[in-house]
């Protein structure tokens, strides 16, 4: 049974049009110095090399089940002289078994909505997380996929995939004790929603 809906890696050229700043956007969403860190579905590494930069020297450990992307973030991580991000290839409903500790923030950024046994998913994540921590769900706005576009080109899910932040919170509160603390607007195309363990 495939777990994840893939809709598709995007290339740093057009992740770097809608977040200029990853790490100012990681701040905000209360990722700070000398936590640990889980990103779920990494890619290679948009949001997890600057989230090692922020943390250092806790670990970032960047889940993901292609072992390419995971081979770019690597060497990517590499030519930065980033020495705290620890790849992870496996599949994120096994995150405790995945994760040699419980992190601080686990961070979902644009994978949440092709997620298919999301209460599994997120149970999997309450137990990965060690208790005051949080989870952080960043999402796609639920707009038609030819509304969200970048360089002309529409850009991000399929439109039927997209969930208003009100579906994400209601998703992770009933499927795990998670409190919901707060949304974030990340303009232009996302949103973020934090919950704390």
């Amino acid at each position: 049974m495939e777990r994840f809906q893939n809709t598709g890696q995007p290339d740093w050229d057009w992740w770097g049009k809608l977040w200029p700043t990853p790490g100012a956007t990681l701040r905000d969403l209360g990722i700070g110095a000398g936590q640990s860190v889980a990103e779920v579905g990494c890619g290679s590494g948009y949001f997890a090399l600057p989230a090692a930069r922020i943390v250092e020297p806790a670990p970032v450990y960047a889940v993901d089940l292609d072992a390419a992307l995971l081979d770019e973030l690597g060497s990517l991580a590499e030519r930065q002289a980033i020495g705290n991000v620890v790849t992870v290839r496996g599949d994120a409903r096994d995150l405790t078994e995945l994760l040699p500790e419980r992190v601080d923030a686990l961070v979902v950024a644009n994978t949440f909505h092709g997620v298919d046994d999301r209460p599994g998913f997120v149970e999997e994540a309450f137990e990965a997380i060690e208790p005051g921590g949080s989870l952080i769900v960043v999402n796609w706005r639920d707009r038609p996929r030819e509304a969200t576009t970048v360089g002309g080109e529409p850009r991000g899910p399929p439109t039927e995939l997209r969930m208003p932040p009100e579906e994400t919170e209601t998703a992770v509160t009933r499927a795990a004790p998670f409190d919901f603390d707060r949304r974030v607007d990340l303009p232009p195309y996302h949103y973020a929603l934090v919950f704390d363990r």
